[in-house]
């Protein structure tokens, strides 16, 4: 059974997630816009990863015996100065996810909640990976900066990313 104020943060962690697929989705059609297809790919992929990392918070707190409570969503921004602007945006916003699942665990933790800090073991993995990721795309961007076609050649490389939906244990 989860505690009132564990559900709470898990509900406040829900929103995050899917505010952060939907961040992504801003990102993707910046993309579009600007006709960088593989861009919009990556960032497409990446609202998928958010969105099931938020499903699985939803079925954590049923699972546990809490109510699942929706909250409304914050529009995302919507412009860019650049492709790099975008990424590091990315980074930064990972960055914050990896700080609240951190503020997670340390209340399970508190709280003597083994049930939820094994659940958020995963999270705590996934964002290095994460945070890996989007840098990798930054070092990139940052070598490509001044070679002209180097958007395009990377547009192709992370045109190449699929989704695999995550194991979670």
């Amino acid at each position: 059974m989860l505690s009132k104020k564990m559900e709470q943060t898990l509900n406040d962690q829900v929103k995050w997630e899917y505010y952060s697929g939907y961040l992504y989705l801003a990102m993707a059609a910046y993309f579009e816009e600007l006709g960088l297809a593989g861009f919009a790919n990556w960032m497409h992929i990446q609202e998928q990863e958010e969105r099931a990392h938020a499903e699985r918070f939803y079925s954590f707190v049923n699972e546990r015996g809490g109510r699942v409570v929706l909250q409304a969503i914050d529009a995302p921004p919507v412009k860019w100065d650049s492709p790099l602007a975008v990424f590091q945006e990315s980074l930064a916003h990972e960055q914050k996810v990896t700080a609240r699942i951190g503020a997670l665990m340390d209340l399970a933790l508190k709280e003597k909640d083994h049930a939820t800090a094994a659940f958020l073991q995963w999270f705590i993995s996934e964002q290095v990976e994460e945070e890996a990721s989007v840098t990798e795309v930054i070092q990139k961007l940052k070598l490509v900066e001044s070679t002209p076609g180097g958007w395009f050649m990377l547009d192709k490389d992370l045109a190449l990313r699929v989704f695999t939906p995550p194991v979670i244990p």
